[in-house]
């Protein structure tokens, strides 16, 4: 996410967080007061909504209730933060507390807490369990979920009544006979949008593995890029979607925001989509529809799920002030308005509990109803971000030419990775 949202997919609109600027680490006083040194990723698009507004709203109601704890609030935005983070370090100007994308690298360097030094049992046990799994490296929790985002497809009711399609499709036959009917009777719309572009290939790429059992890893968290399930579903969408011409010409390097924004305007039927596409579809005034994404044999019953990530660093040595300062973070009042302020998901059960029944987010319900089974990305391996950048890279073209070299030489890039961690 610039927008992971969430991509949640998940546009920084969609889901990600950002603390803004450089500062000295945290410090203390004579007077035994601290200063607690954040620094998050911003989720607004202009001054009027930026994190940085959110921050210093809790910092000073934490402080009021904490007077010997400050907090020096830096929001950076989502195309800046990771370089400036990495500057920090090197420069030995650590955070005490980091809200961004991804949080491996720093348990690789030794650099965090571990989730139980700097949670209460309270807080930790709040956190959706799926999420809170996907914050371990090795059976060890590091990772502190902070929002969310799940997938579910989008079709658009209007050009599906005039093909004829009673309801969104249920398994990858029905998809295709639903694309055929509307590339037959509505021209000039792309039946199923399938971008596997750069900007978010893993992504998609894995929606369609988890249909067919496939996935990046197995039980025992080994890649298996090239497992036969996976070959398996590139061939399928080469041969049922790609050649026969129901989707993009050149799925390879067509991206998200291409898919959604020819979603908004009328100009794709179907698709996969993360929440930031409601007001998407609502401004383009588009009658859409959300259902289970369709698998091989039925409807996904766990799918893709993203996050962003809140870290507590452990050189300024204040674990008993960043414990304090999280678990009022993560109280329902504080996530609850971050998550409605920015059209997110949640990590919290409680949270999940109130924006399910308080009535405010009914085209969320499909979504909530995936959080508590989503799939995730192997974040808590070193080597992910560089097997990512690669698939994002070449992943797509496994629907242009061979399947299996494509995911075969992913494959071998992939334990290349590894091997260098």
């Amino acid at each position: 996410m610039n927008k992971r949202v969430l991509a949640l997919s998940v546009a920084c609109t969609v889901g990600a967080l950002t603390l803004s600027a450089c500062g000295g680490g945290g410090s203390g006083s004579a007077d035994g007061t601290v200063t607690l040194k954040l620094v998050a990723a911003d989720y607004g698009d202009k001054a009027s909504n930026s994190s940085t507004l959110y921050w210093k709203d809790v910092a000073k109601r934490f402080t009021a209730a904490n007077p010997k704890i400050k907090v020096d609030v830096q929001v950076i935005n989502w195309n800046d933060i990771d370089a400036q983070v990495k500057t920090m370090i090197q420069s030995g100007n650590m955070p005490d507390v980091l809200q961004t994308g991804g949080y491996a690298d720093k348990v690789s360097d030794d650099l965090l807490y571990k989730a139980d030094d700097v949670l209460s049992v309270g807080t930790q046990a709040d956190l959706i369990d799926s999420f809170a799994k996907a914050g371990e490296v090795k059976g060890v929790q590091y990772g502190i979920p902070f929002v969310s985002s799940s997938r579910t497809l989008f079709y658009n009711k209007a050009i599906f009544k005039k093909a004829g399609i009673a309801q969104a499709p249920q398994n990858w036959a029905e998809l295709k006979a639903d694309a055929e009917k509307i590339k037959a009777k509505v021209p000039g719309v792309t039946p199923y949008a399938l971008p596997l572009g750069p900007e978010e290939a893993q992504g998609e790429s894995l929606i369609w593995e988890l249909g067919n059992g496939g996935g990046y890893t197995d039980s025992s968290g080994a890649y298996t890029l090239n497992s036969p399930k996976n070959i398996d579903t590139f061939k399928w969408l080469k041969s049922n979607l790609v050649d026969p011409g129901l989707t993009y010409a050149h799925p390879a390097t067509t991206d998200r925001k291409t898919a959604f924004a020819d979603f908004a305007a009328g100009k794709a039927a179907m698709l996969n989509g993360h929440p930031s596409l409601i007001q998407m579809a609502k401004d383009g005034k588009i009658d859409y529809g959300t259902a289970p994404i369709p698998g091989k044999t039925g409807p996904l019953k766990s799918t893709l799920g993203v996050a962003d990530w809140m870290m507590a660093f452990k050189d300024n040595g204040h674990q008993a002030q960043i414990r304090k300062f999280l678990d009022f973070a993560y109280s329902k009042e504080n996530t609850l308005k971050f998550d409605e302020t920015y059209n997110l998901m949640p990590v919290t059960e409680d949270t999940l509990a109130e924006m399910r029944s308080n009535g405010k987010h009914d085209d969320l319900k499909p979504f909530f109803a995936q959080l508590p089974d989503a799939v995730f990305y192997p974040l808590g391996d070193t080597s992910w971000d560089a097997v990512s950048a690669e698939i994002k890279k070449n992943g797509g073209t496994a629907v242009d030419g061979d399947p299996a070299k494509v995911l075969g030489d992913l494959q071998k890039s992939a334990e290349a990775a590894r091997a260098d961690q």
